[in-house]
């Protein structure tokens, strides 16, 4: 196989449309003996599957994989909802995203195996590293009614902190999206959106505080401690003036042995006689442990909502 063809199968997730092998020299009958002979896959008709590309099998890899599959699947197909956020770099997209995709025009073509085709015309389309892509509006407005609370607020978060999409234009997303089947249970969840959530497992550790009855006071706390300046995830003052701070620790960054110790510097400075400090991991934010927790200890405190201004910074000895 000729380097350039392995060089852009990196690129595309270790797949590689049939067209590009023979555009690249190949012929129909080679692609063919290599299905038969190597450990490729063919999973779709006209795409083949290398195998992960340097050994990686992580789920954004697997996310993006499917995304670009359902694009070298139908030629000059866009990319559409949870497919298009993906590739806009939007997180908080379910563990496994299938291929999905729209002609420019809308018009029907016959769907390939493991691939949705979307019946839909695409009035605009951009360009995200070389893939046809909806908008991320249009591709909220998809996703969002196909999807459940979690999710779905994790996505828009995302693409609020990100900047790919401004509060006015997930508004108008909102609005594009009535109509579509199963929207008529999200429209309190456009509202929950709150750009300042750093990862969906911030997300989800809010909404548990939400149906708990515990809004934080603070979303990203300024803090100044130790000459060290940062903030915190979620924060709630309580009646006595001591500060409740809580960190919700994301599995790839604090996996790193360097986050591990800068994180434990950092726990070190915010545990005060002026605090009370408490982390969780994405799983119990996931499971709606953080709510469950933390709503027992601020009934127990006496906490009341709207008692503290939500611009302050927290300085520390």
């Amino acid at each position: 196989m000729p380097d350039r063809l392995r060089a852009l199968a990196t690129r595309q997730e270790g797949l590689l449309a049939v067209r590009q092998c023979v555009a690249a020299g190949m012929t129909r009958e080679q692609v063919a003996a290599l299905l038969r002979t190597t450990d490729w896959g063919r999973p779709a008709r006209g795409v083949v599957d290398l195998g992960v590309p340097g050994g990686s099998d992580d789920v954004e890899h697997r996310r993006r994989r499917a995304a670009v599959l359902g694009l070298l699947a139908h030629p000059g197909s866009v990319a559409t909802g949870l497919c298009a956020l993906v590739l806009h770099g939007v997180q908080g997209a379910p563990l496994t995203v299938g291929p999905e995709v729209s002609l420019p025009t809308g018009a029907p073509r016959r769907a390939r195996t493991g691939v949705r085709l979307r019946r839909t015309s695409i009035a605009e389309a951009v360009e995200v590293d070389g893939w046809r892509c909806v908008p991320p509006g249009q591709a909220l407005a998809q996703a969002v009614p196909e999807l459940g609370r979690r999710h779905a607020v994790a996505l828009m978060d995302s693409a609020l902190h990100r900047g790919v999409v401004t509060p006015g234009g997930l508004a108008l997303a909102h609005r594009a999206s009535r109509g579509r089947r199963g929207v008529a249970r999200t429209h309190a969840w456009w509202g929950e959106a709150d750009g300042r959530a750093e990862s969906p497992a911030e997300t989800w550790a809010r909404l548990s505080c939400l149906d708990a009855g515990v809004p934080p006071d603070v979303v990203q706390l300024p803090f100044v401690a130790g000459g060290v300046v940062g903030r915190v995830d979620l924060a709630w003052r309580l009646p006595d003036g001591t500060w409740l701070l809580v960190e919700v620790d994301g599995q790839d960054v604090h996996a790193a042995p360097a986050a591990v110790y800068r994180d434990r510097r950092r726990q070190n400075l915010l545990v005060t006689p002026r605090t009370v400090l408490r982390r969780f991991t994405g799983t119990d934010a996931w499971h709606g442990r953080v709510g469950e927790h933390l709503g027992r200890v601020l009934d127990d405190a006496g906490w009341r909502a709207g008692q503290v201004r939500p611009d302050g910074v927290l300085r520390l000895p």
